[in-house]
């Protein structure tokens, strides 16, 4: 991305046309100018005023809408911003980026250029940068509500109130090193700083208990569907999602890679995988789909365990790890059994054991309630988590390190308890994108969308 903030830029900020309405942006210190250029006037900043656009080389009109104009810093970027929303036509968009691209100076703006000269100029931190970029991406109301959390600043604030505590904890410290013989100057200010410190290592370690939630929320509730070959994993899988996703066949080993589907569970994201049937295989293209399959199996929220129920002896999990995900028992077919045998193992069913067929249906009411209350459970919480990236964690560990040195260094190593909460409040800076976040800016801004 260029990092060239003298240039004005410009990019349609709404939906793809045709569409009723497009507006197009202009950020930059030009913008003042090409607005006059256009419009052959300025509006007063922050109201609304109908305007006529035209073609600066021909001076034809080329629509009619409104017109606003943002001096900055008070301004979306933090720059001089020109705003045309105008009707939504392909051919009035494309005229207008045409005329905009004749003026000298001006020039298209790339992906998330306008959302990063916001954070260049202060008007939003990293935390909040991120949580528009989620809010752009939430697929679910879970989702959507956590994203707009962060993006009205949950994280800041916690963040800016850590900060705030290392500050005063360091000023006590720094003031016993320089003032240690001026007479108006307590002569114990280590212990209070250690104490404020130490209060502030066990918070940053509650944050981060909280079995990544946030993150599990922002990227999907992950449930793997597993077992033997032809138990019918496909067939739940399309079932579940209501459409033909994955290949359904009577030959063993059909599925040899992993199939992902997305979905909205009741207003929570779900991500469902397909794996390949496990078993010991020769075949050595088998043998990688079930290598993957047992991999993201592991690394799952949860694991549905799918075993034909008209088989004589079911087979046992074949992913049982106290460490690994909870597996749920989920015995399809039930539609081979007589109906006394289909009675049995519905009225027998046990938490973790659901008897479906994925062929007729039956039963799948009662799975998918079951899996919506397990995701509600494990996510609802979630909406409360200030945390949603590693970058967030990774700052924070670094900040706990820092704070467990200088609450177990000897008290009379004042410098070295100083330097430790200095580099605490480094990393929470990072945390905020005050500092040593170069790295991590164009990773950040590459998924946006042009005119964002």
């Amino acid at each position: 991305m260029s990092d060239n903030s003298q240039d004005t830029i410009f990019a349609l900020s709404s939906g793809p046309p045709p569409a009723a309405i497009a507006v197009v942006r202009v950020s930059g210190p030009g913008a003042r100018f090409d607005l006059e250029t256009m419009l052959g006037r300025v509006p007063a900043p922050r109201r609304a005023v109908l305007a006529r656009v035209r073609d600066p080389q021909s001076g034809e009109v080329i629509d009619a809408g409104l017109a606003l104009w943002f001096p900055g810093p008070q301004s979306e970027t933090g720059e001089d911003v020109a705003e045309l929303q105008l009707h939504g036509g392909r051919a009035v968009v494309a005229s207008v980026l045409a005329a905009l691209g004749t003026l000298e100076g001006l020039r298209l703006a790339e992906p998330g250029e306008f959302t990063r000269r916001a954070f260049a100029n202060g008007r939003l931190d990293l935390t909040e940068v991120e949580g528009l970029a989620d809010l752009i991406y939430a697929e679910t109301e879970a989702q959507r509500r956590q994203a707009y959390r962060q993006l009205r600043g949950a994280l800041k604030e916690r963040a800016e109130t850590w900060r705030g505590r290392l500050v005063e904890a360091l000023a006590l410290v720094e003031a016993r090193i320089d003032f240690a013989d001026e007479a108006d100057v307590a002569g114990d200010l280590i212990a209070p700083a250690r104490q404020i410190a130490a209060s502030l290592r066990d918070d940053i370690k509650a944050t981060l208990a909280d079995e990544r939630r946030g993150e599990r929320l922002r990227e999907g509730f992950v449930v793997a569907i597993a077992g033997p070959p032809n138990a019918g994993k496909s067939s739940l899988l399309n079932r579940i999602a209501r459409r033909e996703a994955a290949i359904v066949t009577p030959i063993p080993g059909t599925t040899r890679d992993v199939i992902e589907v997305h979905l909205n569970l009741e207003g929570l994201p779900v991500t469902l995988l397909d794996t390949a049937g496990i078993r010991d295989a020769e075949d050595p293209i088998e043998q990688e789909g079930v290598r993957r399959a047992r991999a993201r199996a592991a690394a799952a929220d949860l694991v549905l365990w799918v075993v034909d129920a008209a088989e004589a002896e079911l087979p046992d999990n074949a992913l049982s790890d106290p460490e690994g995900p909870p597996v749920w028992r989920i015995e399809n077919k039930i539609d081979l059994l007589d109906s006394d045998s289909q009675q049995s193992r519905v009225r027998n069913a046990i938490c973790g054991t659901v008897p479906i067929s994925a062929l007729t249906g039956a039963g799948l009411e009662n799975l998918i309630a079951r899996l919506a209350a397990h995701v509600k459970t494990e996510l609802r919480p979630a909406e409360a988590a200030v945390l949603t990236r590693e970058r967030h964690r990774a700052a924070l560990r670094d900040a706990l390190t820092a704070l467990d040195r200088a609450t177990t260094v000897p008290a009379t190593q004042e410098e070295i308890i100083a330097e430790e909460l200095r580099l605490a409040a480094r990393a929470l800076a990072r945390l905020t994108g005050r500092v040593d976040v170069e790295d991590v800016l164009d990773v950040i801004f590459r998924d946006f969308c042009i005119g964002k």
